[in-house]
């Protein structure tokens, strides 16, 4: 298959042989918010997703966001703080994504982030911070009254 004014397209052919487009971007699966440029010399690209708390999980966003402050204060292990910030990150995409949030998956997130701070809360991790236990002990509370 050809068209005169954009060259060879993919697909069969009427011979069936295949026919593949070395001439753009080719999608094989759904494309939500993407964003091309190609054949150019420079480009400046921008794209800004707003995303807002899905109704009803706000109490959540604030005590995870909340949280995501406070953690490089707690006197975590690296390997610690970066398990539980993506832990964090995790439960805020769950419930800032474009679709409501899956329970699930919530719940295994959430879940994730206590299983980070356990450590903390119940002063098996070495080298945290004063009061990082009590504060790692109310977190986990909290998280666990909200999902």
């Amino acid at each position: 298959m050809s068209d005169p004014t954009t060259g060879p397209t993919s697909g069969p052919t009427g011979d069936g042989r295949q026919v593949h487009n070395y001439h753009g971007p080719v999608f094989n699966d759904p494309v939500s918010g993407a964003q091309l440029a190609w054949n150019n010399q420079s480009v400046t690209q921008n794209q800004q997703n707003n995303t807002a708390v899905a109704p009803g999980f706000e109490a959540l966003a604030a005590l995870v966001t909340d949280l995501l402050r406070q953690l490089p204060e707690a006197g975590l292990t690296d390997r610690d703080r970066e398990d539980a910030e993506a832990a964090a990150q995790e439960v805020l995409a769950e419930i800032t994504g474009p679709q409501p949030p899956e329970q699930g998956r919530l719940r295994r997130a959430v879940n994730g982030l206590k299983g980070a701070l356990a450590p903390v809360a119940t002063g098996v991790a070495a080298g945290t911070a004063i009061g990082a236990q009590e504060w790692a002990q109310s977190v986990i509370g909290s998280l666990a009254g909200l999902v």
